[in-house]
């Protein structure tokens, strides 16, 4: 009886779990997830405490970060007035890549 390829299959099948847990967290999105949880928690100092007393994100998708505020008067100055400069503090903080558009809503 040949085992050679049985021992050449077991071979490449065992794996370390420090080479399986970062494919499996990108898998889950998990990176992302905790990104986007750090959003929330840096929103707070990052953020003119003004306006974090009237909006707060809600989510993120595909790049653009959700941000809910809580009266139409204060999303008229925030869209007016603010959007540029929190949409730049986001992004210098964690990248284009994971937010390239704000967008507000009175929710």
């Amino acid at each position: 009886m040949h085992l050679a390829p049985l021992e050449l299959a077991r071979q490449h099948r065992a794996r370390t779990a420090a080479c399986l847990v970062p494919k499996l967290l990108k898998e889950m999105g998990l990176e992302r997830r905790r990104a986007e949880a750090e959003i929330v928690k840096v929103w707070n100092h990052l953020i003119d405490p003004t306006i974090t007393a009237h909006a707060q994100p809600a989510g993120i998708r595909r790049g653009t970060l959700f941000v809910s505020v809580d009266s139409s008067v204060w999303l008229d100055e925030i869209v007016r007035y603010r959007r540029r400069e929190i949409l730049e503090r986001l992004q210098n903080s964690f990248g284009r890549d994971l937010i390239a558009r704000i967008s507000f809503r009175v929710g």
